[in-house]
């Protein structure tokens, strides 16, 4: 059974939007101070030697554009060997590869390739994809990579409306600009009573 992780880069108040996304959101490129190669380093061993990517449509549309010509480096190497299994309803114009479509029940194309032999899946930026896998049970791990900044507006992590979960820290790091790594395991519905 393959282990799915949710790697997201994430501001103090929970943002992980990068760019526009049609809705003039003001701060594209928001990390980019705080990038250093102890960060790179830590980021490339968060996602492993071998993975396979959970992408949602518009992350791998975004994806396509630069991954396939970007300089050869390990991150690039790996990006673009894994299989992306996308949840789409254009499979047909899917053109960068190895990919696959999840199929019209999104969930259950998870819960499918999850069955299968293979690496881990990883799952980056896509946050409607991650918030409906973490809401079904199907993330096994949150990797957090919290940036020292507050932007005050963007998409969230975790949509309204999610179901709710527990998670334990499992372990935690930080870079010498400031960011924290920190990764966590999905223990299941958060208790209530």
């Amino acid at each position: 059974m393959r282990k799915l992780k949710i790697i997201e880069h994430v501001s103090l108040d929970g943002v992980v939007q990068h760019s526009a996304d049609g809705d003039d959101f003001p701060y594209p490129d928001w990390n980019l101070p705080y990038r250093t190669p102890e960060g790179r380093d830590a980021v490339l061993a968060l996602h492993g030697e071998r993975f396979d990517l959970v992408l949602g449509r518009h992350t791998y549309d975004l994806w396509a554009r630069f991954w396939p010509t970007a300089p050869a480096n390990p991150m690039a190497d790996r990006i673009n060997a894994a299989t992306k299994y996308v949840a789409t309803h254009r499979p047909e114009s899917l053109r960068w590869g190895p990919v696959e479509p999840l199929g019209p029940d999104v969930a259950e194309g998870v819960r499918r390739v999850k069955a299968t032999d293979g690496p881990d899946l990883v799952l980056c930026g896509s946050s409607t994809l991650a918030s409906t896998l973490l809401g079904d049970g199907l993330a096994d791990e949150v990797l957090l990579i919290v940036y020292p900044i507050v932007l005050g507006t963007g998409k969230r992590l975790v949509a309204e409306g999610t179901p709710a979960r527990s998670l334990e820290l499992a372990d935690t790091s930080t870079t010498p600009s400031g960011v924290v790594l920190s990764r966590y395991r999905v223990t299941g519905p958060l208790p209530v009573g």
